[in-house]
């Protein structure tokens, strides 16, 4: 089973307001001795005047997450790494020289 973790280790925003306009996010997937991840952005048009908005000193890596997560499609992403993994789990080419085997 694929463990999935997702960070975010940049963002960017609006000075006049905190509002945070791109997300730099990173998921990393794990299934015993096997991992993969993805890297990617998202971008956001946060509305300081609507509810529910939260400015940049508030915002919490959770938040982040959640932002990214909805943007860049969480089940895709996770479903991409899974795929990698079992690809990686269960070779069907390799590369190499015959006289150089093991």
């Amino acid at each position: 089973m694929v463990t999935y973790t997702w960070s975010v280790p940049m963002t960017e925003r609006n000075l006049a307001d905190g509002g945070i306009t791109v997300i730099h996010w990173r998921c990393d997937g794990v299934d015993g001795d096997y991992s993969a991840s993805s890297y990617g952005t998202t971008s956001h048009t946060p509305d300081a005047d609507a509810d529910g908005f939260i400015a940049y000193d508030s915002v919490t890596e959770a938040n982040c997450i959640a932002w990214a997560q909805a943007e860049a499609n969480q089940a895709d992403v996770e479903a991409a790494i899974a795929a990698k993994i079992e690809a990686d789990k269960t070779p069907t080419s390799a590369a190499g020289v015959p006289w150089a085997a093991e």
